[in-house]
């Protein structure tokens, strides 16, 4: 994990065209804007792991078992 220090109105740049910059800070929050491509989803850890455990459930699959991972195994059968 890599922790930065930024201020107000300072960003942190993410690959190609993912931006990250400091909005507000107040007391032990701080708001901060995403400027990201729209191919990329963007959603809070929270919600993020909430998406995923309902795929998981819908498609019926272990705890640990990643969709994605189930998604590159059935990409990569197709191309044989």
């Amino acid at each position: 994990m890599l922790a930065l220090t930024r201020k107000v109105g300072q960003s942190i740049v993410i690959g190609e065209g993912i931006e990250i910059t400091v909005v507000e800070v107040k007391g032990d929050q701080v708001k901060i804007a995403i400027n990201a491509p729209k191919e990329i989803p963007v959603h809070r850890k929270e919600i993020y792991e909430l998406i995923q455990a309902e795929n998981r459930e819908a498609a019926c699959l272990p705890e640990g078992i990643k969709v994605e991972e189930l998604l590159g195994l059935w990409q990569d059968k197709e191309k044989v």
